[in-house]
């Protein structure tokens, strides 16, 4: 598999898109993380961390606190990625019309000849 190819599906990923957006807007502790994403489960939102953190998208600050603290912001490079990301799903939002009636007429046609 090609290495960018790898990059692009976890930038592109459901729960990667999602963190990416949400970083963009400041860092987040874990949990504040999940609940502001919603749907995520603990597990596939570490693991989404980790993923982003080792491609060097997201950074993790362990503060050496009792109660451990630790924050996910945006490196560099995730901010560029996110912005890139967060393009295309603002444009996804606009377009869904467009993308909705060609569904319809696709599934109509088809039907028609079914």
């Amino acid at each position: 598999m090609c290495p960018s190819r790898l990059v692009l599906e976890h930038v592109t990923s459901r729960w990667g898109v999602l963190v990416l957006a949400a970083l963009l807007e400041r860092s987040y502790r874990f949990s504040e993380l999940r609940r502001t994403i919603g749907g995520v489960s603990e597990k596939m939102l570490a693991q989404t961390l980790q993923t982003l953190e080792r491609d060097g998208f997201v950074h993790r600050d362990a503060k050496p606190v009792i109660p451990p603290r630790v924050d996910y912001s945006l490196t560099p490079l995730g901010t560029e990625a996110a912005e890139q990301v967060w393009a295309l799903a603002r444009w996804t939002e606009r377009r869904v019309d467009a993308v909705q009636a060609a569904r319809k007429a696709y599934d109509e046609g088809k039907a028609q000849q079914g």
